[in-house]
């Protein structure tokens, strides 16, 4: 056979004999005409096999759904009365000459050519790589891909460096559960998986690199919610030296606006600029610090960003919060980096509850989509958020690498990171991210394909030295 294309691109051979290869989507019998639809990954064409070729329509007649094939054919164009107008490829289809079936497919447990979403969440997840075929979620998926190559392009132009951080990192108290990794070479020592890259940007911001980003895997043992993948979820990390808030949020703001404009040419932005609203305003007018501010709130290609501004650098503790100071002590807002306003600095002695910090949430929809705030870079002033926190010593010691860091020439810095997953969502139509995620977890923290988290043989047990403590 000649050397395969995709489907798609079979508009560009018209007349011309190509070799494609796929999925059979649908079959239709028609007597001495039996159609079927073939599908790739760029997009489905119809197959005529004419009874006028024995063999091929010979093999055509033992086709089924999901079964894969190649096969050798004619490109034409369809009579006029046949052109399906919904179809991106309607009006061509290819007069079938060769055909041979590489694999067959079993009755699959669900319908693929119809949309998934009514299909128990349960048996999508176990079969993904099933429900990954039906339209909707390949066009998910593409989206996702899309988006990602947009902004990395667009940062790519902009200056900014691409840089990979660790993923097996030290476990820190920064808020949130971390999923720890025990060390085999050292037992009774842990790695933890990083909930976020922040120590690592704001390191590298010290080593001079003054843009970064990365798309940022990050991890957190926390309960799942519609906007959160339980376990693991991705962000744009990106952070810049010698910025001021405002740098940061112009750059997001013309980033994400061009965008749009280019890949979602249907979408609506509800307001040029973005407004930027203060948290006491939000809070009093909608009871919330992500307002959905669309002028229709029943139109879907409605997009209406924000930027909540000037929150309160720290909320009274808890007993949910995820540190181990003192009770009487306080919580920060964002995360224990964020810089207090300047103005506000001196408060922090007499009225912390007062002290209004350089945090910038971006909402979308009524959706918080991506955080972030200038950076304190003073070790002192560093030391002093730790202390009213209330980190004990050994807490302290446990981001002395960065303060160290700090001691040796660091510049103001800041950055911001949205979330790949909940912006996508939100773009494509979603509600839920697992709609935009090729294989997530489950809402209880499972992987029903995988069978994980699962046990492990008790040689690896030995190995890390860990004993299972039985549940009574």
């Amino acid at each position: 056979m000649n050397e395969r294309i995709f489907v798609g691109n079979a508009r560009d051979h018209m007349g011309e004999e190509i070799s494609l290869a796929g999925w059979v989507d649908v079959c239709r019998d028609h007597g001495k005409l039996i159609f079927i639809d073939l599908r790739d990954m760029s997009g489905k064409v119809q197959v005529v096999f004419d009874s006028k070729n024995d063999e091929a329509y010979k093999t055509g007649s033992n086709l089924r759904p999901e079964w894969v094939v190649s096969l050798r054919g004619v490109v034409k164009e369809r009579p006029a009365n046949m052109i399906n107008k919904d179809s991106a490829l309607g009006y061509l289809e290819i007069e079938a000459r060769e055909v041979k079936v590489i694999s067959v497919a079993e009755t699959l447990p669900f319908e693929v050519d119809k949309d998934t979403k009514g299909v128990n969440e349960e048996t999508r997840l176990t079969y993904r790589y099933l429900d990954l075929r039906s339209e909707r979620m390949k066009r998910n998926l593409k989206m996702r891909a899309e988006v990602i190559q947009y902004l990395r392009n667009y940062l790519h132009e902009n200056n900014f460096l691409e840089i990979q951080t660790p993923i097996l990192t030290k476990s820190t108290p920064e808020g949130a559960r971390d999923y720890l990794v025990p060390s085999r070479k050292y037992h009774g020592k842990f790695f933890a998986l990083p909930q976020s890259p922040q120590q690592y940007k704001q390191l590298l911001m010290v080593a001079g690199f003054e843009r970064y980003f990365q798309i940022a895997p990050c991890f957190r043992d926390e309960d799942a919610r519609a906007d959160r993948s339980p376990g693991e979820f991705y962000q744009l990390d990106v952070e810049m030296s010698f910025v001021t808030q405002e740098d940061i949020l112009d750059l997001v703001e013309t980033m994400f606006t061009k965008m749009v404009q280019e890949l979602f040419p249907e979408k609506r932005v509800t307001f040029t600029p973005w407004p930027r609203l203060k948290y006491s305003e939000v809070m009093e007018k909608y009871n919330s610090d992500k307002p959905d501010l669309r002028k229709d709130i029943n139109s879907p290609d409605e997009l209406a960003f924000a930027w909540i501004i000037d929150f309160p650098l720290f909320t009274p503790q808890t007993k949910e919060d995820f540190f181990h100071g003192a009770g009487d002590k306080y919580a920060p807002s964002h995360h224990m980096f964020t810089s207090p306003k300047e103005e506000d600095i001196h408060l922090l002695d007499t009225d912390p509850l007062k002290v209004k910090s350089y945090q910038h949430d971006l909402v979308l929809n009524g959706y918080e989509i991506g955080g972030g705030s200038i950076r304190i870079h003073d070790p002192k002033l560093q030391e002093s958020i730790f202390n009213l926190i209330g980190f004990t010593d050994e807490q302290k010691k446990s981001f002395s690498h960065l303060l160290k860091a700090f001691t040796y020439g660091v510049p103001p810095h800041g950055g911001v990171a949205p979330g790949i997953d909940r912006l996508v969502a939100l773009l494509v139509g979603e509600r839920n991210i697992r709609e935009v995620i090729a294989f997530p977890l489950t809402g209880e923290a499972r992987d029903p394909l995988m069978d994980a988290p699962s046990e492990v043989s008790k040689k690896q047990l030995d190995e890390l030295g860990i004993k299972i403590k039985k549940h009574v």
